[in-house]
C-alpha cells in the first residue's frame, strides 16, 4: 500500500476487482455493464488522487475447505495472479499513477489488513467495481462490521444482472447508518470536485 494514510476524515477509495476476466464477454465470468463502470471509476480516481487502491481477485494456489468445490465449478479459473484473465483492464493497468500497488486477494472480501492500514484513522470508505452482487458487496459489510463509514457508489458498480446489482445495493442499504449507497456526484460533492463528465 502507500506509504501513509489518510488523515482523519478523509475517505479512501478502493476499486474492486477490475479485471479482463470480468470485462470480457467470452469470459465466463463476463458483467455485462462493466464497461459502463470505466468512465465513472476514472472520474473518481482521478479526485482521489493518491488515495486509491486497486484490488484483484486471484485464485489461491490450493483451494481450501469449500473453496476446492467452488473451483471445481471453475476450473478455469485456476491459474496463477500473472495470468491474463486476472490482469486490470487496460484503462486501469497503470492508473492513477500516484495510487499504491494492487491489492491482491484470494477472496471475495478486499477488507484486508493492507486496506485496512490504507483506509487509516479517516474510517471512510468509497467503494467501486465488479461485481455489485459479490465482492463489492463482501467488501463493504466487512469494512462496516469493522466500524468504518463505507459509500457504495451505485453508478461506478455493476453486477452479473441488473436484477442482482439492484437487490445488492438494496440490501447495502439496510446497513444504514454503516454503508451508505450514493452516485459519483455525491461523491464527487463531498470531496469538492465539480462533476464534469
Amino acid at each position: 500500500m502507500t506509504g501513509g494514510t489518510g488523515p482523519y476524515g478523509m475517505p479512501w477509495l478502493a476499486v474492486i476487482d477490475m479485471q479482463k476476466v470480468f470485462a470480457e464477454p467470452d469470459s465466463k465470468w463476463f458483467t455485462p455493464r462493466f464497461a459502463e463502470t470505466v468512465g465513472p471509476i476514472k472520474t473518481l480516481a482521478a479526485a482521489f488522487g493518491s488515495r486509491v487502491t486497486f484490488t484483484r481477485f486471484i485464485a489461491p494456489d490450493t483451494p481450501e475447505g469449500a473453496w476446492a468445490r467452488y473451483y471445481e465449478q471453475w476450473p478455469f479459473a485456476l491459474r496463477p495472479p500473472e495470468a491474463r484473465i486476472y490482469e486490470l483492464v487496460d484503462d486501469f493497468a497503470a492508473f492513477p499513477e500516484d495510487a499504491g500497488p494492487t491489492l491482491d486477494a484470494t477472496t471475495f472480501g478486499k477488507w484486508t489488513p493492507e486496506l485496512a492500514a490504507a483506509v487509516g484513522a479517516g474510517r471512510r470508505l468509497v467503494l467501486a467495481g465488479v461485481s455489485t452482487d459479490c465482492c463489492v458487496l463482501s467488501t463493504a459489510v466487512a469494512a462496516a462490521d469493522a466500524g468504518v463509514e463505507v459509500q457504495v457508489v451505485a453508478d461506478a458498480c455493476a453486477g452479473m444482472t441488473d436484477v442482482s446489482h439492484r437487490q445488492a445495493l438494496d440490501v447495502l442499504a439496510l446497513y444504514g447508518p454503516l454503508v451508505r449507497v450514493v452516485t459519483v456526484a455525491d461523491v464527487l460533492r463531498s470531496q469538492g470536485t465539480p462533476l464534469t463528465r
